[in-house]
């Protein structure tokens, strides 16, 4: 053993252990609730006028992770918005690996604009890789998802421009909506 890493590892042995925890207790936080996610509201403007919904805001890989699973319901007028620091390549996917209601899928690209819609339905299988994986087929910068059915009883569709505090679509014209 060379001496620079023996120093190092003499190091470590000799930290004490609470300077280990952070890490562990990391591990062991609990997992984001709906009481711990911000609570945001967004329009979609499309043909029919505005429609307004209150989003929980999935911004970080563990929010984005933990999405809705083991929700036994989403109000009628809710929904999650995950959002994402850079460009998605249209092979990353949702899944809906303990996820108990279905949901319809909105990727909302860079500009605001709704690129693709998707249905999706509960995986009941206890195996993560078991269960399918929704793509869009296209770039995006953020997805909504609401309950199965909202978009089309909205009348909300591709093209359509969505707008939330902090960063949401450009929606040119649209302002007042």
């Amino acid at each position: 053993m060379n001496l620079p890493r023996r120093r190092l590892l003499l190091g470590l042995a000799l930290l004490p252990t609470a300077a280990l925890l952070p890490t562990c207790l990391a591990a062991a936080e609990p997992e984001p609730t709906s009481a711990s996610l911000e609570i945001v509201p967004l329009v979609i403007h499309g043909d029919r006028g505005p429609r307004r919904l209150r989003v929980e805001v999935a911004d970080s890989i563990r929010k984005r992770s933990r999405g809705l699973m083991g929700r036994e319901r989403l109000a009628e007028d809710a929904g999650m918005l995950f959002l994402y620091g850079q460009r998605q390549p249209s092979r990353n996917g949702f899944w809906m690996y303990r996820t108990l209601i279905p949901l319809d899928i909105a990727f909302i690209d860079e500009t605001g604009r709704i690129a693709e819609i998707h249905h999706m339905t509960p995986c009941t299988s206890g195996q993560p890789g078991d269960c399918p994986v929704t793509r869009p087929g296209v770039p995006y910068r953020a997805a909504l998802e609401v309950n199965a059915g909202a978009f089309e009883a909205m009348g909300v569709k591709a093209g359509d421009c969505v707008s939330w505090p902090g960063g949401g679509g450009l929606c040119a014209g649209r302002e007042g909506s």
